[in-house]
């Protein structure tokens, strides 16, 4: 199991993950949180983390080694799905500015971009309760 902070192991306790889940972190830093999704979603599933600092992914690609895990640099508000890549099931999103509801015009354009890469019914996961609350992307 990846090595988590407190905060982070009652994140990962608190969102109902599956085996075979498609799941998109948001403003992943280096990692840790994606690694541990990705054990819990095992090989059918898959975890993709994307941050906005190109060196926070230099990082967490340095440490990764999960073969359902990928990294990717992007904001929440230019997150597009690639090529055939199938959409998440839900996304998760811990400490994101853009996401904390001081930057309307950003969350206005991040939650259109993550609802255009879910699947019906998901939802994103922010850290805005204890420990987190449920946001419908649809």
């Amino acid at each position: 199991m990846a090595e988590l902070s407190p905060r982070l192991a009652a994140v990962l306790e608190a969102l109902r993950l599956r085996p075979g889940m498609r799941v998109l972190e948001v403003g992943c830093g280096p990692g840790a949180l994606a690694r541990a999704m990705a054990e819990r979603v095992g090989p059918d599933g898959y975890v993709l983390g994307v941050d906005r600092s190109p060196t926070a992914i230099q990082a967490a690609e340095r440490v990764s080694s999960h073969g359902s895990l990928d990294f990717r640099v992007s904001t929440a508000e230019q997150f597009r799905l690639k090529g055939r890549e199938q959409p998440f099931d839900l996304v998760v999103a811990i400490r994101v500015g853009g996401l904390d509801g001081r930057h309307p015009e950003l969350e206005a354009a991040a939650m259109a971009q993550l609802a255009a890469a879910t699947v019906p019914g998901a939802a994103l996961y922010i850290d805005r309760g204890d420990p987190l609350e449920a946001v419908p992307l649809h």
